[in-house]
């Protein structure tokens, strides 16, 4: 029989055959074995001699339940491969209570290996978790986070509510029994004042105090019990947070008056022991209602996508999971039903309603051959589409994720208010003790000056200073979204509120994106079928825009070889050993012909062989709004420059209209680059907008990218914000929601800082009880809630 060893963490005893040896350490378990060495890098070692030989709890049942983590079902589920090829999933932590948690459990991941990157959102708790499956299983991760004294469960919008009601059910209880006790404790409070002025026996003073002990027992252990819990795990890891603060207070308050009691000597202060959990829980609860309705965005979204659709098999319908539908299958979508799937239109026609993607109320209507996205409704057509993506890469699907991983990715202002808080309680603790020893040796009134001391602890909020960013960001985040704008990460609502130019792609971005023939020269007859077989390779607006004036049905596409797209100029192919060739004054320069360029339009020239055959004049117009939006964002102090590949007449015509006055032209795509890079050297912070495949460069270049929502896939993927609704009114609202977020989260920062900079000294000065400090400190947070909804003012929904 082998002989049983202790873990050097857990110090639960089992056979030396099972246990992970390291050196001479040994481990029952990964989850022990990270811990260890997690105490050990962070400097903490002194815990296990403060642990002494008592043993942590069991843990084999908590790692048997993880092996579910790692089941193929539940990888199908919930867990996505990167581009880098790392797995990634959303787990929300049970049991964080304020910055100090998330820290913590930040910590314990990142320092695991294989764990690549690990982003906790503390609103609601939710964490994006990035790791190499073939160093670590999630299992593991499970563990560790399990080890550390919270719990996992993977984030499903489908159980969220259930999971969320149960929490607030679990808060009504508490709540109820320490309002029940604090109401009934204002009775004896009455008395004992009366009392205190008129006069009361040592005996019936005795009983009250009896009483009022009897009352804030349920109180401290039972509604108190989610601050206390937080205290001990952050004890067990020697992090100090809010619920140290406020389970500190509560509980020598509660040692203290136990203690007068019994004695029968001094004042007892069972009623602030009440008034401190009671006030502080309520605060707690507002809070997680307040966060809740805030990050609800995300929830609503998923539940616009219906759970089953009617998939046409045979001519015959049936009823398929979503999740189960795959590309190339026709759906059939009745009037009334939300598209869940996105896909081209086979028969049917009608009005989709698009509004929960682009905010815009007017229906659009749809036939055969247009496509349709998820998210929409179907206002009055029954329709059959083929669909073209499955659910996980569907439209909404990549909305949802792009809000998630916003959610989920800190501004910088944010990682500095999380640094400040990880040692904000800790110093407090200090402060409240020098106020102790201050005034003791002043007054000599023990007292007095423990009263004082644990209003100190109990008025100092962390969670003001931790609330105040990622509140405001989810605020900021949600109205975006709600307009038809994407920002992929929250730290780009901070980038681009100090953004000082915005940089403009002309065609598609200030203009409407089709361009139109207005004036067509034929210098020498041509067969047009020439012309159109080579518009039809190119997808810019100028192209297609000739292409619909020459299209006729008679025409037929000629076989071209050696076909090239050539940015910011046009195209060239072989067609019966000539070249040909179509494109701007430029092109036409390259391959040897001379023309001059005085058009105020954009100018389309043709040739073959090495002669000119004619030229189109088209102008695209300016979208509706674009002269108004742009006015409005020069008036937030932002430079405006357009950038363009089109020739100067073109541009000025174009830049006059829209009242812009800086402008670039006849720029490839690395001129465009190249300026961006001058203007970072200048020290500006760059904003560009742009949809096109030629603007890649400068979208990657500049700070912020910013696509319009008809832009190219590529476009889409490079940037930092996308404009689901394609206006420019939305390009003025996304500066406008950037710059109203930055103001709250630098107004809630201040906030917070003047509101212990007020209390704290007036606290340790004697001027405020218990009972005031524990109001204040809920209240605190609830004005840094408060403050943030004033980013939705000004905007209409």
């Amino acid at each position: 029989m082998s002989d049983k060893i202790a873990c050097d963490h857990c110090h639960l005893e089992f056979s030396k055959d099972v246990m992970i040896q390291e050196d001479e350490h040994y481990f029952c378990c990964n989850g022990c074995q990270g811990v260890f060495h997690l105490l050990s890098d962070e400097g903490l070692d002194s815990f296990y001699d403060k642990l002494g030989n008592n043993k942590l709890a069991p843990p084999s049942q908590q790692y048997e339940d993880s092996l579910n983590f790692d089941s193929p079902a539940f990888y199908e589920r919930f867990v996505t491969l990167n581009k880098d090829g790392f797995c990634e999933v959303s787990l929300v932590i049970e049991g964080i209570h304020c910055a100090a948690c998330v820290w913590l459990n930040e910590k314990a991941l990142t320092n695991m290996q294989g764990v690549i990157a690990t982003n906790i959102n503390y609103t609601n708790n939710k964490a994006k978790i990035v790791w190499d499956d073939d160093t670590v299983k999630l299992s593991k991760i499970i563990d560790m986070i399990r080890a550390i004294g919270y719990n996992a469960y993977p984030y499903d919008a489908s159980l969220q509510e259930q999971k969320a009601d149960k929490e607030r059910k679990e808060y009504y209880t508490r709540m109820a029994v320490a309002v029940f006790a604090t109401m009934n404790m204002m009775t004896i409070m009455v008395a004992q004042y009366a009392g205190y002025f008129s006069g009361i026996s040592e005996n019936i003073k005795h009983i009250l105090n009896i009483g009022e002990w009897v009352l804030a027992t349920p109180v401290l252990f039972y509604s108190g019990w989610p601050f206390i819990r937080g205290m001990y795990y952050g004890m067990k890891t020697k992090t100090v947070n809010m619920d140290t603060l406020v389970a500190t207070g509560a509980i020598l308050t509660y040692i203290y008056s136990i203690y007068i009691t019994l004695t029968r000597s001094g004042e007892a202060y069972f009623d602030s022991v009440t008034m401190i959990i009671t006030f502080v829980l309520v605060g707690k609860f507002l809070e997680v209602l307040s966060k809740k309705s805030i990050a609800d965005t995300l929830d609503i979204m998923n539940h616009h996508l219906p759970n089953d659709v009617k998939v046409v098999v045979d001519k015959k319908i049936i009823t398929k999971n979503v999740n189960d539908v795959t590309a190339g299958e026709i759906v059939l979508v009745n009037s009334g039903e939300r598209v869940a799937l996105d896909g081209e239109i086979q028969e049917g026609s009608g009005n989709f309603d698009e509004s929960s993607l682009t905010g815009e109320s007017e229906p659009v209507f749809k036939t055969a051959g247009e496509n349709i996205i998820s998210g929409t409704v179907s206002i009055d057509a029954d329709v059959k589409y083929k669909v073209s993506k499955d659910f996980a890469h569907s439209t909404m699907s990549s909305i949802v994720a792009l809000l998630e991983n916003a959610m989920n990715n800190k501004p910088k202002i944010q990682q500095l208010a999380n640094r400040l808080s990880e040692y904000f309680s800790e110093v407090i603790l200090a402060l409240s003790f020098m106020t102790f020893i201050g005034w003791y040796l002043y007054s000599s009134n023990f007292e007095q000056s423990f009263m004082i001391s644990i209003a100190v602890i109990v008025i100092a909020c962390p969670c003001a200073l931790a609330l105040a960013t990622p509140v405001a960001t989810l605020v900021g985040l949600s109205i975006a979204s709600k307009r038809g704008i994407l920002f992929k990460e929250a730290a780009q609502l901070e980038t681009m509120a100090k953004a000082d130019v915005l940089l403009l792609d002309k065609t598609g971005t200030i203009t409407k994106g089709r361009p139109e023939v207005v004036k067509e020269e034929i210098f020498l007859p041509f067969h047009k079928s020439m012309l159109y077989s080579l518009l039809l390779n190119s997808k810019h607006p100028v192209a297609k825009g000739v292409e619909k004036y020459i299209f006729d049905e008679d025409l037929d596409p000629l076989e071209l070889e050696s076909f090239q797209n050539i940015p910011s100029q046009g195209l060239s192919a072989m067609y019966d050993g000539k070249m040909l060739a179509g494109g701007n004054a430029k092109l036409m320069q390259t391959i040897g012909i001379d023309v001059c360029s005085s058009s105020q339009n954009s100018e389309f020239y043709f040739a073959y062989g090495g002669e000119l055959l004619a030229k189109y004049e088209l102008f695209d117009i300016p979208r509706e709004d674009a002269k108004e939006a742009i006015a409005k964002i020069k008036k937030m102090g932002i430079e405006i420059i357009m950038l363009t590949g089109d020739h100067e007449e073109s541009a000025r015509k174009v830049a006059q209209l829209v009242g812009i006055e800086q402008y670039k032209y006849e720029l490839t795509p690395q001129d465009k680059a190249v300026f961006i890079e001058k203007l970072h050297e200048d020290g500006k912070v760059t904003v560009m907008a742009g949809d096109g495949v030629n603007d890649i460069l400068a979208l990657a270049g500049s700070d912020i990218a910013i696509a319009m929502g008809n832009g190219s896939d590529i476009a889409i993927e490079v940037s930092d914000v996308v404009l689901l609704n394609d206006t420019f009114s939305s390009l003025y609202d996304s500066f406008k929601t950037s710059k109203k977020t930055f103001t709250m989260i630098k107004e809630n920062l201040a906030l917070s800082f003047i509101y212990n900079a007020i209390t704290i000294p007036l606290a340790m000065a004697g001027y405020i009880i218990p009972l005031i400090a524990a109001i204040s400190m809920s209240i605190s947070s609830l004005i840094v809630v408060g403050n943030s909804m004033r980013i939705k003012f000004g905007y209409k929904d």
